[in-house]
């Protein structure tokens, strides 16, 4: 499969949500306005940003037109994950919940690899990625690009429900190459502040944007970057991945030892002064003096079924024991 994109054109967008809705219909995600956790606010915009059930949201802002021609401009934009060519979510993310499909492009996300690190939060330049809890787990919730609709040959659901044709998907070379078409369009009719966005930031998204008012007025980023310390993660993910991996062995040997410790019985020799194994007979160390029980004595205290104990002359003796105390039947 060739790399893929979603087309956004500002300029036809009407701001009627009907993405809005169909991603969460598609992804069966809550509706936050039926908690009552978000009511209106006297804008357009609701919810007035991402949360844990949100993946996509409609932006929408008004100030005092520029060009003369009507008293108001209303400017749109598509809010959620852009899905970066360098995407240091992806980078970042230790548990590999948060990977790119080399094929398409897009970034996808599993919740059962999901640790709830966070760390993704804070290395997005666009902001996107929330959490979602169920019970007492977080795990990351963002827009994927619906791989599973794109697998089966149809667009992601937010193209699929939009009526002016302002969300498109396709190859992404052919989704620039639209998207320049507009721009001139949008240039010829005296709208010299609008451009594409998407084409080379963050190493190319794969949300191509064309911004009717311009990126500015529109509220992304002008150059958007990843944090520095995002080139660390690169050099520590493999010295913490060898530190982990010393420390898990470690521990396995600490606990065979223990475990090999408390199964080995061992005796002193009084006449060699040589500790023995019951088990094995085996010498486990020379000339220590630990105690002064003899091995016979030992090996009573730790006798198997049939062992009574010592005769007359200090020879073990086997049989069955008394049922009286201390007594015997040989």
């Amino acid at each position: 499969m060739t790399e893929m994109a979603i087309l956004y054109d500002t300029s036809l967008c009407t701001n009627c949500k009907g993405c809005q809705v169909a991603c969460k219909v598609w992804n069966n995600l809550p509706s936050p306005t039926g908690l009552n956790e978000n009511k209106f606010s006297g804008s357009l915009q609701n919810p007035p940003d991402l949360n844990g059930n949100t993946r996509l949201i409609q932006t929408f802002k008004e100030r005092d037109a520029v060009r003369g021609q009507k008293p108001v401009d209303w400017i749109f934009n598509r809010r959620s994950c852009q899905h970066c060519t360098e995407s240091p979510c992806a980078t970042v993310c230790p548990a590999g919940c948060i990977t790119r499909d080399e094929e398409t492009g897009f970034v996808h996300t599993d919740d059962s690899k999901c640790i709830g690190c966070h760390y993704c939060e804070g290395v997005c330049p666009f902001d996107v990625p929330r959490y979602r809890t169920e019970g007492v787990r977080d795990y990351v919730n963002k827009c994927t690009g619906c791989p599973d609709r794109v697998a089966q040959g149809m667009d992601p659901a937010c193209v699929s429900t939009c009526q002016p044709n302002a969300l498109r998907f396709g190859p992404r070379d052919e989704m620039i190459e639209l998207a320049h078409e507009r721009l001139e369009i949008l240039k010829a009719r005296g709208y010299g502040d609008a451009e594409i966005y998407g084409e080379n930031e963050m190493g190319g998204l794969h949300v191509i944007s064309v911004l009717k008012y311009g990126r500015e007025a529109t509220g992304l980023p002008a150059n958007p970057s990843a944090p520095a310390t995002v080139g660390m993660t690169q050099i520590m993910k493999p010295i913490t991945g060898v530190v982990t991996g010393l420390t898990v062995v470690g521990l396995g040997m600490m606990f065979a030892l223990g475990t090999g410790y408390k199964r080995d019985k061992l005796v002193y020799n009084t006449a060699t002064e040589d500790t023995v194994s019951v088990i094995t007979g085996d010498v486990v160390q020379h000339g220590d003096p630990q105690d002064t029980k003899s091995v016979k004595e030992h090996i009573f205290e730790n006798r198997p079924l049939g062992l009574v104990g010592l005769d007359e002359d200090g020879n073990i003796k086997f049989g069955k024991e008394s049922k009286e105390e201390g007594g015997s039947n040989e």
